[in-house]
């Protein structure tokens, strides 16, 4: 691989010499500021409901937030109330754009709450303050580029959005490169903006980017969410079966559902989804079209034909042409599918009906070794660092990938 040339570091020097008025307090210059794309649902969301009736069992109008580890739940709305409020509503219209076929029901209103700041994604608090410990300032040169985790990066504004936002953490930063960093789910959408913008873009604005257990090609415990759900609160399955119906409803109208479902041109037929063991039909990534059509769900399959692998990056065309440092966890008992009782929405699932492989606890070593495709990436570096018995939530807050983040931080900023 070839480094970042002598040239473009000297230019880069220059420009924080003379950068532009308004930047007096921006962070000193031997780093790079960082804009955060989080994991999926650790977006902290604001729904607000107003005169509802398309579920007329919850209430009319009020609020409730939605996030992982929410420490305020709502006292109005229950979870099942929760879920069928922000259960996407499909048009199937041919005349319409995929991406413009999703809406919220009727009266139902979700805002990114503090968009662009720490405060929109909690989670991530041991990062920020161990990026603090090194001088930088919360949302001044560490900002969140955050995301309604239902939506895929086509829907929603996201690019525009992210894209002004990646420009501006730039501006107010003495015209210093951006460094990108992805958690889960986050590497996807960030994959989506390198590679919706051109190449002279990503050479002015973006230093590095640093995907931490990138869901990049999707994972196999995802096909069973339409059938169990998963409350993402706190990432349970539910206990109920009125909560496992509204929450497999939710998580079947939802495209990212399938954007980030096993990608079968990466994946084939190497592990087992879902087993129905009525039938003793086992499916695995290959066979997700027969998997939706013998569960009678043509609206899953529609979706699922367009999303499976919408976000790529395994072929040199779709590279994101930065430098890329990556880090994942392995060693661990990975959930990658389940032994359902039939093909049925709403299924209460226990210990003993998942399937598991190696990874980090979360995503399986296939999708988390995935990236290493961009080893193949010319004129950039990229690494990829294994945390043995590190799991998927702890590495985003681990000290030795935080102290290389912050060692990449100083690359020619």
């Amino acid at each position: 691989m070839f480094g970042k040339s002598w040239l473009r570091g000297v230019v880069a020097a220059l420009v924080v010499l003379v950068a532009a008025p308004g930047t007096a307090d921006a962070s000193p210059p031997d780093r790079a500021p960082v804009v955060l794309f989080p994991a999926f649902h650790l977006t902290k969301l604001k729904v607000t409901v107003d005169q509802q009736t398309g579920a007329p069992e919850c209430p009319r109008s009020g609020s409730f937030e939605d996030w992982y580890g929410n420490d305020h739940p709502s006292t109005g709305f229950d979870q099942v109330c929760q879920d069928r409020l922000l259960t996407l509503r499909y048009d199937a219209h041919p005349s319409k754009p995929m991406s413009s076929r999703f809406s919220n029901p009727a009266g139902v209103d979700v805002r990114i709450i503090d968009y662009g700041k720490t405060g929109s994604a909690p989670f991530y608090e041991p990062l920020y303050r161990r990026l603090e410990a090194e001088g930088y300032r919360r949302n001044t040169d560490i900002r969140v580029a955050g995301y309604d985790s239902r939506l895929t990066p086509d829907i929603g504004g996201f690019l525009e959005r992210t894209r002004q936002l990646v420009e501006t953490t730039y501006r107010d930063n003495g015209n210093r490169r951006v460094h990108l960093v992805g958690h889960s789910n986050g590497p996807v959408y960030a994959q989506y903006l390198l590679t919706h913008t051109t190449r002279a873009w990503r050479d002015k604005y973006i230093q590095g980017f640093t995907p931490i257990a990138g869901n990049l090609p999707g994972q196999g415990l995802t096909y069973s969410l339409p059938f169990t759900g998963l409350n993402t609160r706190d990432f349970s399955y539910p206990t109920t079966g009125e909560n496992a119906a509204s929450s497999a409803r939710m998580h079947a109208s939802a495209p990212s559902t399938y954007m980030s479902a096993a990608d079968p041109e990466i994946f084939g037929d190497r592990e087992v989804v879902v087993q129905d063991t009525s039938t003793g039909v086992s499916y695995t990534p290959r066979d997700y079209a027969k998997l939706f059509t013998d569960a009678k769900l043509p609206v899953a399959k529609e979706i699922a034909d367009h999303y499976i692998g919408f976000v790529e990056f395994a072929e040199a065309g779709s590279f994101p042409d930065v430098d890329v440092y990556a880090e994942k966890g392995s060693g661990l008992p990975t959930v990658v599918g389940a032994r359902l009782a039939d093909l049925t929405s709403g299924q209460i699932v226990g210990g003993d009906r998942f399937l598991t492989r190696d990874g980090d606890g979360n995503q399986e070593d296939i999708t988390n070794e995935a990236v290493l495709a961009w080893r193949a990436m010319p004129c950039h570096d990229f690494s990829l660092t294994d945390n043995p018995g590190v799991d998927h939530l702890s590495l985003a807050s681990h000290r030795n990938v935080l102290d290389r983040l912050v060692t990449h931080l100083r690359r020619s900023p």
